[in-house]
């Protein structure tokens, strides 16, 4: 592993050799490595100056657009991890991360929604929260929490319970009444 006295510079020197990477090569499973391992890296708070620095942040949210339904899902995932930091919220938030991260709702596999659900409840502030809470987003959560799959119907209510008012969730179910789906928007397969 790292020596104390170096390892800041030996950590911001690997995690530019993996973004070097991802950008210089174009074998698609190269990339979603280098990508997995980014986003794993996010989750440690000790690389997130670094990560930073090094501007992955902008790097998970251009994932956000691809096709790669892998590079999605690391993508999602490196944000998920980053964004418990409020700089990285902060910056999600100033380049259009709610609806880059809602996008993600609609997608066929479960953690990149799961990835996605608690992304939003981490980028929700006094500011943002409006936005987070909008109806169809609430209508997805709703529906959400209907699953079957435990880990999403548990996620959608900590969000429904923990984000919106009370008042907020009963118009939307209220709206919703009689409604088989909520926006269009299918539920993911368990994986």
């Amino acid at each position: 592993m790292w020596k104390n006295s170096s390892e800041g510079s030996d950590r911001l020197e690997y995690l530019q050799n993996l973004v070097t990477e991802f950008q210089d090569t174009d074998n698609e499973e190269a990339k979603e490595q280098v990508l997995a391992n980014l986003a794993n890296f996010a989750y440690d708070p000790k690389n997130m100056e670094y990560l930073r620095e090094l501007q992955v942040l902008d790097l998970f949210l251009d994932m956000l657009t691809e096709e790669n339904e892998n590079f999605v899902e690391f993508g999602i995932g490196g944000l998920c991890n980053l964004s418990v930091d409020p700089e990285c919220r902060d910056t999600i938030l100033h380049n259009s991360g709610i609806s880059l991260v809602t996008n993600c709702l609609s997608s066929q596999r479960e953690e990149t929604v799961l990835s996605a659900i608690t992304t939003l409840m981490n980028l929700t502030t006094p500011l943002s929260r409006a936005e987070i809470t909008d109806p169809a987003i609430l209508q997805c959560m709703l529906r959400f929490s209907l699953s079957e799959s435990p880990r999403l119907r548990n996620l959608a209510g900590v969000f429904l319970q923990d984000c919106c008012a009370k008042e907020q969730v009963a118009q939307t179910e209220q709206e919703m009444h009689g409604q088989q789906t909520a926006v269009g928007i299918p539920l993911p397969r368990n994986n």
